[in-house]
């Protein structure tokens, strides 16, 4: 028999967040596919989960670019005891695979997907939104080249000051450790953590890794390698760009993501001129980090 979760039919699991599983379905009444993430809650403590895919919902739906996914509708069912709510998000099913499943093949293809994921941001950065949880995992690529940013569970206006410390350890901002106000300059350092791993297979020590393993994370750019110092074929001003992009302090990185796109555009020109080039040697397969890993929620501050 055919699972169904509120009149969607269920067809496979695809994926899974932090509290909630995503499915692809079909709308039975016109046999339209989409994505789901169906969220439910077994405990009082999960209720939170349920706001947060209210959040979700209220902001995504304002997302409309062909490099952001769209957010159509929202089911809940509450009974008297939150802890028994029930939610489903209807989302788009997009084709294709995450960059943690299978990255860019080439340089070219590497510059071409991360072009289109800043122009995802810019148009976020536009509504006044940030994404604040950009990373491969959550980066979709189609066959045909097409890129989709996804998961907006972080998502929030700029000048936000979260209640908890959010994120993905090897991917995170300063700001975002110390829950100081989100800016689009955290999606910025977001981007070029991203960028690094995808570049060179290995992530970043942030400001949460460097802690947990008792390092100063103010000395780490300083003594971190540059992309190009770990593959010579990266363009020299594309190293430049993710070196300024995971900057400590936020003023030091790029204006916003239209700078970004320039100087991305730039390397994709000189990229043009020097013919394709393998993102990897072949006797070394990329291994990206852990893209289920996040953060536990910091303890509240005594007030």
């Amino acid at each position: 028999m055919t699972q169904t979760i509120f009149g969607y039919d269920i067809i496979s699991r695809i994926g899974q967040g932090a509290g909630s599983v995503i499915y692809a379905a079909s709308d039975p009444a016109t046999g339209q596919l989409y994505a789901v993430k169906h969220v439910l809650c077994q405990t009082a403590r999960d209720a939170r989960l349920i706001d947060q895919l209210e959040a979700e919902f209220a902001l995504g739906k304002a997302l409309v670019h062909p490099n952001l996914r769209r957010i159509y509708d929202l089911k809940i069912n509450r009974s008297m005891f939150r802890k028994n709510a029930e939610g489903l998000l209807v989302m788009e099913l997009v084709d294709g695979h995450t960059l943690t499943e299978q990255p860019p093949a080439t340089m070219r293809d590497m510059v071409d997907t991360f072009i289109q994921v800043a122009r995802g941001l810019r148009a976020m950065h536009t509504l006044g939104l940030v994404h604040c949880d950009l990373k491969p995992n959550n980066i979709m690529r189609t066959d045909d080249g097409t890129v989709k940013l996804i998961d907006f569970g972080q998502s929030c206006r700029v000048g936000t000051i979260k209640q908890r410390i959010q994120g993905t350890p090897d991917f995170i901002a300063p700001e975002q450790m110390a829950r100081q106000p989100v800016t689009v300059q955290t999606d910025v350092y977001n981007l070029g953590a991203t960028i690094y791993v995808v570049l060179t297979g290995k992530p970043i020590p942030t400001a949460y890794t460097a802690r947990t393993n008792g390092r100063d994370s103010f000395l780490l750019p300083a003594i971190l390698p540059a992309p190009r110092d770990l593959n010579g074929d990266v363009p020299a001003g594309l190293s430049n760009l993710v070196m300024e992009s995971i900057a400590t302090s936020p003023a030091k990185r790029p204006d916003g993501v239209s700078e970004v796109i320039s100087r991305l555009e730039l390397a994709q020109h000189v990229l043009d001129r020097t013919g394709e080039l393998p993102l990897h040697d072949s006797h070394s397969p990329m291994a990206l980090p852990n893209p289920i890993r996040r953060l536990r929620p910091a303890t509240p501050l005594a007030m």
